[in-house]
């Protein structure tokens, strides 16, 4: 992670769930139905103008495969914020987001957690049908206090919304007056691409 990131937000999730898709709307407005498997975990960095500050934010996506559940942990370490990401056509997705809910809570207590349903697209088409209840989902967060909401990578549909409300939580209990914070520049976006052996590579940002 650059030395520079102010707030650190890492996406967890079953592979599949739509973390690198909601991760690429946001950094560059695009959607592709083919997204390569993260490998490890990729990283990006952008600027957010908040409150007449700029803050500098990382994401770490990470890698949603059984083998690489047990690296998760160097990502989010020291994370301000953590993203739980399932499909909302996938009860074993959502299902799964309980084990991250508890594995964040326990690891990082002071880490702000938002469960964020992906691909509401599917449902909102007719396409595919809705295995978790919008209710229920919202309940299940509440109970571990952590923010709830829906998203679509495909439409944009409150993608953007839910990375003004982390950055927004951050400003108003991170005490941004004890924080280095940046002149201003303009936005950036960096990829560092993490494989099984850790080492890694630098490229154009495509997580």
């Amino acid at each position: 992670m650059s030395s520079r990131v102010q707030l650190k937000v890492v996406l967890l999730g079953e592979m599949d769930c739509g973390k690198t898709s909601l991760v690429t709307r946001y950094m560059s407005g695009t959607f592709s139905s083919k997204t390569q498997t993260t490998i490890g975990a990729a990283f990006c960095q952008r600027n957010i103008r908040i409150q007449q500050k700029n803050i500098k934010i990382g994401i770490w996506d990470t890698a949603g495969m059984e083998q690489f559940q047990s690296m998760c942990s160097q990502y989010y370490k020291g994370a301000q914020a953590a993203v739980i990401c399932y499909d909302v056509t996938s009860l074993e997705s959502f299902e799964k987001a309980d084990f991250w809910i508890k594995e964040i809570i326990k690891m990082e207590p002071d880490c702000k957690v938002y469960v964020c349903g992906c691909k509401r697209d599917l449902t909102d088409s007719g396409s595919k049908k809705r295995a978790v209840d919008v209710h229920d989902a919202s309940d299940r967060a509440s109970e571990a206090g952590a923010k709830f909401i829906e998203t679509s990578s495909k439409t944009g549909d409150n993608v953007d919304q839910l990375f003004l409300m982390i950055t927004q939580d951050f400003a108003e209990t991170a005490a941004l007056a004890a924080t280095a914070l940046l002149p201003d520049e303009d936005e950036t976006t960096q990829t560092i691409q993490l494989g099984a052996d850790l080492l890694p590579k630098t490229s154009k940002c495509r997580c």
